[in-house]
């Protein structure tokens, strides 16, 4: 059997997955695994703190806690390099885009994970931190205009009397 083509590492948000080879698009890279949980156990688990759980459909759910679970590495992104699919009852993580190497492998957790666990202010992709970037540099530039206006008008006053 080959060698997995992706490393565990540090990334920005814990631990990630990051390619040591080229992949190319359609590549099957991991199976998210795990025990299977009602959905009664899986809220239950969602209370006492579990943030590894994969719905499946609306009766059953993977725990993926179980570090022997790599694909429970793969951050979230909204911008993402890679997706999962579920057959059979059985999830997948497959590439969407050719992947180079050193680049982090990441998926898009879904609308319902960003809102509720991460928060839409708080996701560290990049996507996001360079929006928020832009919009920090649009704000400071909008301030610093502000602040010459203001100024421009205490000279003309001041000339005035």
């Amino acid at each position: 059997m080959a060698p997995r083509p992706f490393r565990l590492g540090r990334a920005r948000t814990g631990l990630g997955i990051f390619a040591t080879r080229p992949i190319r698009k359609r590549t099957r890279l991991a199976e998210y695994k795990g025990p299977r949980l009602t959905t009664k156990e899986a809220e239950k688990a969602e209370k006492a703190g579990n943030r590894y759980l994969y719905e499946i459909n609306s009766r059953w759910t993977i725990d993926g806690t179980p570090r022997s679970n790599i694909a429970r590495y793969f951050n979230h992104s909204c911008n993402p390099n890679a997706d999962t699919s579920i057959r059979g009852g059985r999830i997948f993580v497959y590439a969407i885009k050719n992947i180079e190497p050193g680049q982090e492998i990441v998926y898009d957790y879904g609308i319902d994970y960003l809102k509720n666990v991460i928060g839409k202010s708080n996701c560290k992709c990049s996507r996001c931190m360079r929006r928020r970037a832009k919009r920090a540099r649009e704000r400071r530039a909008a301030q610093k205009r502000k602040a010459a206006r203001v100024a421009a008008k205490r000279r003309a006053a001041r000339k005035k009397k």
